[in-house]
């Protein structure tokens, strides 16, 4: 794969203010000196730098984990610490769970990824402009870490609410001690950034580089913030935009958009992934081993796989009757000498456990070919059908959008003659069927207010209850941070 990540060494650099603990010094790195920054080629290992914060979201992940083990989908084995998810005991000293190997999971590693991520476009905002290099180069570079800056704050805002907003980068420790900003404000800034990025000379797919951002991304990216921050008309805008444009299509199976030999091909649909490689060393992921069977594997799942991520039962059992989308679930798998197995057979945890096919990778043996999607043009559709229907009820053009989903999932219709409010709740569900186990759920409970009503049903023999409370909304901001930041306060609920 083409990677931008491993092009160049990532360099070595701190984040004043968004370390584990407090600075007594100026904060410097060879990428932040006056000597830096003057020529293409820094501007190029810059950006991989910021990309290189990516990595950190998605090697764990703690992009997809700490969501999809919170939601009603998806559940790990019960292993130490794994479990303060499902069972909403995650507490703001996220230091046990670092001291007990979980820190990849836990929300304190999409807070610091993030703002490493920050940082680190914020250089390269303030200081490419100044780089003797080609200037629609520059201006793509400066535009593609705005996108990133966009993105970064955005992952940052629907996991912990109001959060310090940065822009400028720091020189030394008091430039980083930061407030919390209010919501409205955070997102203004999103949509700030994504404004210059759109705007910045960014190819169109399909000749934009596989893990960069296409134009088409960037307003993907825009209609999912703004549908988040519940302002209709902006998220119907920018995913007409990309639907309209054409330049990315639904693939004709579902299925297909997971095939470990398909991954050129998904790309027409899979608009912005995180970018994996089967070399090493490379970017990788956990996904392949945490969904595949305990044990040996099977023929399908991957080389190593530990039986640690399932599907709740009656997740599975919710399908609609012919829905081509329950084909990435399964109860049963091939095993290594040719023979179908009961999952239930091999992972004592549960007899109801499902296994979760969407990143099934057979052939490698050090990392994975399994992209991790982070926006698909299923995603624009089934925003434009939320956001349509919130500006003008389930009209024609609503139902249009939600139906190019279920058509395409070998599903008729959705019900003509339903209300404003049990339309939205269709697309939320259809959401839930197409999304599962890519990181996505969880917000769609919580920024709708569904995770109070749902997460109590969401039980089984493994977890038969769930304590989910209203602070759970958003998670606890790392103690650490808050020690090491005198302007940042716990969001309320965790007081």
């Amino acid at each position: 794969m083409r990677n931008i990540l491993y092009k160049a060494v990532i360099f070595l650099f701190m984040t004043s203010g968004m370390m584990a603990c407090k600075l007594d010094e100026t904060v410097y790195s060879s990428i932040f000196s006056e000597s830096y920054y003057k020529t293409a080629s820094d501007a190029e290992k810059a950006l991989v730098s910021a990309y290189g914060a990516m990595s950190a979201l998605y090697s764990g992940p703690a992009a997809l984990l700490v969501p999809d083990f919170s939601d009603d989908q998806t559940y790990p084995r019960a292993v130490v610490g794994r479990n303060t998810l499902t069972l909403f005991t995650v507490e703001p000293t996220y230091t046990t769970q670092r001291s007990q190997g979980r820190i990849m999971e836990s929300p304190e590693r999409i807070w610091t990824a993030c703002y490493e991520g920050i940082e680190r476009a914020n250089w390269i905002i303030a200081k490419v402009p100044e780089a003797d290099m080609d200037e629609t180069r520059k201006k793509q570079i400066i535009g593609e870490a705005h996108f990133l800056r966009a993105f970064y704050h955005w992952m940052l805002t629907k996991n912990f609410g109001e959060i310090p907003v940065r822009t400028t980068p720091s020189t030394k420790e008091e430039e980083a001690y930061t407030p919390k900003s209010p919501l409205n404000e955070v997102y203004q800034q999103i949509y700030s950034d994504l404004d210059i990025a759109y705007d910045s000379g960014l190819p169109s797919f399909p000749a934009v580089e596989p893990g960069r951002p296409s134009r088409e991304a960037v307003n993907a990216l825009y209609a999912k913030a703004a549908l988040y921050n519940e302002d209709w008309a902006v998220a119907l805008e920018k995913a007409e935009s990309v639907l309209n444009s054409q330049t990315y299509a639904l693939l004709d199976n579902v299925v297909d958009l997971f095939r470990h030999d398909n991954e050129e091909d998904a790309r027409r649909e899979m608009m912005w992934a995180y970018e994996v490689d089967p070399i090493s060393p490379g970017n990788g992921h956990q996904m392949v081993g945490l969904t595949g069977p305990s044990g040996s594997g099977g023929v399908e799942y991957g080389r190593t796989t530990y039986g640690s991520m399932f599907a709740y039962m009656d997740f599975f059992m919710s399908f609609e009757e012919g829905d081509e989308r329950r084909m990435l679930l399964d109860t049963t798998y091939l095993n290594k000498a040719g023979e179908w197995v009961p999952q239930r057979q091999i992972t004592p945890i549960t007899e109801e456990g499902v296994l979760i096919k969407k990143y099934q990778d057979p052939v490698s043996t050090t990392s994975s070919t399994r992209n991790i999607p982070i926006f698909r043009l299923a995603d624009i559709y089934l925003i434009a059908a939320e956001a349509e229907a919130h500006l003008n009820g389930p009209s024609t053009k609503a139902y249009g959008y939600v139906n190019s989903i279920r058509d395409r999932a070998g599903l008729e219709d959705l019900a003509a003659g339903l209300s404003e409010t049990d339309f939205i709740d269709a697309v939320i569900q259809e959401r839930a069927w197409e999304f599962f186990a890519e990181g996505d759920r969880w917000y769609d409970l919580t920024r709708t207010g569904k995770f109070l009503e749902v997460i109590p049903n969401a039980v089984n023999d493994v977890y038969p209850e769930r304590n989910v409370q209203p602070k759970n909304r958003y998670f606890p901001i790392p103690q650490d941070e808050i020690n090491a930041n005198p302007e940042l306060t716990q969001n309320p609920d965790w007081n």
